[in-house]
């Protein structure tokens, strides 16, 4: 029996929070959607101008939140100690996950704008930025290849947003290329176990 080290967290407890806090801003994702209140019966066109834009950024914000917690749990499985600077960072990490839903419900509502989609671009940057560093914390390894997938959507996040800036409307087709890292990740050998 190893004894007890009173400077490191127990990071299944952090994982129990991070699974709620995913789970809670996953569903507010949906929270800003419109309740709708038409005059008459809705046709196709109505429905789709009053959902289209709404429906996709829900999409793209559930797909990111999705991909982050499968790499924020895959790290927490492979850490089972750690430190306080690592629980803190942890903590903000999940911090820029619970803020997921306003950026959303803003990108939402207001997509066209450059000063919003900004933002949004910020925050996924922001995510991705965290969760990188916390895989170079975790990772014994440095070309390991979850540092190189969570690396790679940092890559893509950062000129996403500053297309956002000049043409907001071509920023969620290069936000989605972030996704590029789970693929990375695949490709990129290493002498650590993956």
């Amino acid at each position: 029996m190893t004894e007890p080290q009173p400077d490191l967290f127990e990071m299944r407890r952090l994982e129990s929070l991070s699974n709620t806090i995913f789970g809670v801003a996953m569903t507010l994702l949906a929270y800003d959607l419109p309740k709708a209140n038409f005059q008459a019966l809705p046709g196709w066109g109505d429905l789709y101008h009053l959902y289209a834009d709404r429906l996709g950024s829900l999409a793209l914000s559930f797909i990111i939140a999705g991909v982050f917690w499968i790499s924020h749990n895959r790290r927490l499985a492979r850490q089972p100690l750690g430190s306080r600077v690592v629980v803190i960072l942890n903590l903000f990490f999940l911090l820029s996950i619970i803020l997921l839903p306003v950026t959303n419900g803003l990108y939402g509502n207001y997509a066209m704008s450059s000063a919003v989609a900004v933002l949004y671009g910020c925050h996924l940057t922001t995510i991705a930025a965290l969760n990188a560093w916390l895989w170079w914390l975790t990772a014994q390894a440095r070309r390991h290849p979850e540092i190189i997938g969570a690396t790679f959507p940092i890559l893509v996040f950062i000129p996403g947003t500053v297309v956002a800036a000049v043409a907001p409307q071509y920023a969620p087709y290069f936000w989605t290329l972030g996704f590029g890292g789970l693929l990375a990740r695949r490709f990129i050998r290493s002498d650590a176990p993956a």
